[in-house]
Parts: structure tokens; sequence; C-alpha cells
């Protein structure tokens, strides 16, 4: 699988909440696992699932209805606030989603989602609010978020630019993680190092 990403376009799935944090992404008693592997199906597991009977979904719960799906997942601000568990990342990205669209990010959820090559877009409260009403009126509306252009838009609809870091970016664009990073690099280290020798 391509960790690539660059330009998704995608239908999106709401979840007009607010402050969602990484215990309710994913619960506790899902962290036993070191593998990045199997996370999603845990994904918003409380809020998919009756407590009761665990395998029974809730079909009022947006992941539970065939109306939504997509690569891109809109949320309200304040999106994976709570504790640093890097596995909120990894169940969102194990779950199929590419891009998680919100009008604020908690930091260090960002910083995981970076690096996992799961892409967080940050828009404006206004854009966040015309995204839910847009696809919530046409759930089939296509969202295009253009990484190397740093925009998002939707068809027919409003285009914001959004920031991102320029190394994470970069490493999106290409798939690199840190270290394929600086193997990408190595020619310039190498001649770097024997500029380095002669002086």
């Amino acid at each position: 699988m391509s960790k690539q990403i660059n330009i998704i376009e995608s239908t999106a799935v709401p979840i007009e909440i607010e402050n969602i944090d990484t215990d309710q992404i994913i619960p506790a008693r899902f962290l036993k696992a070191t593998s990045r592997d199997g996370f999603g199906k845990n994904l918003f597991r409380d809020w998919r699932f009756i407590q009761d009977d665990e395998n029974k979904p809730k079909t009022e719960f947006v992941l539970n209805k065939p109306t939504y799906k997509g690569k891109i997942l809109v949320a309200a601000k304040n999106f994976g606030c709570g504790s640093s568990r890097e596995h909120a990342a990894w169940a969102i990205k194990d779950y199929g989603f590419d891009v998680v669209v919100s009008s604020f990010f908690a930091d260090i959820f960002k910083n995981n989602a970076l690096n996992n090559f799961l892409l967080p877009v940050t828009v404006s409260e206004e854009f966040l609010k015309e995204i839910f009403s847009t696809v919530k009126k046409n759930p089939s509306t296509r969202l295009i978020v253009k990484l190397q252009d740093q925009t998002i838009e939707w068809e027919g609809g409003k285009k914001e630019k959004f920031e991102i870091n320029h190394y994470k970016k970069t490493c999106l664009i290409n798939g690199y993680d840190d270290i394929d990073y600086l193997l990408s690099m190595r020619g310039e280290i190498e001649s770097f190092e024997k500029d380095e020798v002669l002086f």
C-alpha cells in the first residue's frame, strides 16, 4: 500500500461533535496490541456499538450509516484532544481515512497523524460549517484536498488554503518516514562530506 498523499478526492464522513478525545477515537481497552494493524475495527467503538451488545451497531451513528463513506473524516473543533496515544491516528488510518478535516487539532494528535501518513487539514470555522452543511445536504459531495497546493475545496464550492509543516509535506507527498527522508538525501550528504574532507 502506498503511503504517498498528494491529491485526495473523496466523499466525506461528517462527525459534527466538538472536543472528540483520543479515548473516544480508540478506547483504552483496545491499546494492548503493538502492531498498527487492526485498530480500525475499534475506531469510535463505544459510539458505534451498543454497550450491552458490542456486536450490535448503533444505527444512528454516522459510521454505521451507508449514506456516508469515503477517505475524508470531517470533525468539529478540538479534534484529538486528551491523552497522547498514537493509536488514535493508527485507528483512523486503518479504518480507511487518509484525511481528517477540523478547525482545530490537538498538537500531539496532529503530529501523530502526520507521522502515520494521515493528513490533518485545519480550516476556518466558517469553512468547516459550510462543509458540514454541504455534505449533509448531499452526501455524494466530493471534497478535493491538494497537498501540493495546500488547498481544500468541493465540487462547485469554495476553496480554502491550509497550512502544513514543509518537512512533513515533503514526507507525505513522497511517502517518506524520517529514515526514508534521510536516505533520499544520501547523495547530498555524501557530497557534503567529500567537500568537508577537502577543506
